[in-house]
């Protein structure tokens, strides 16, 4: 039997700093249109029409993302690395996040494309 994750799995606990990189992170994803948080096992997934990005990880004062797309984008200054899952044609991008102003205007660029 697969245990249901709720949001709180993942919030309880952190720092008040983290969930508010968390809070304006979301915030941010949400002025490009409807979005959905879903739970998982390890991660929350973030979608709209199809999943995009996910939240893989929530530190002490940071928010680690991964982005998915199906080419490398080794052209920026974001990404603190890109790999490719063995096997596929997908290339995830890992961004993590120390401060609201890295939520910058390159991060959104890519967020959008993977959201679109």
């Amino acid at each position: 039997m697969s245990e249901e994750k709720h949001l709180s799995d993942f919030l309880n606990g952190k720092t008040e700093y983290t969930l508010g990189l968390f809070r304006f992170f979301i915030e941010q994803l949400g002025e490009f249109g409807a979005i959905k948080l879903r739970p998982a096992k390890s991660m929350i997934s973030i979608e709209s029409k199809t999943q995009f990005a996910y939240i893989t990880q929530l530190g002490k004062n940071f928010i680690h993302v991964v982005i998915p797309f199906n080419q490398p984008y080794e052209n920026n200054l974001c990404f603190i690395k890109i790999a490719q899952v063995p096997g596929t044609d997908q290339f995830n991008h890992h961004l993590r996040i120390y401060s609201e102003e890295d939520v910058n205007d390159e991060v959104k660029s890519f967020l959008r494309m993977a959201m679109e």
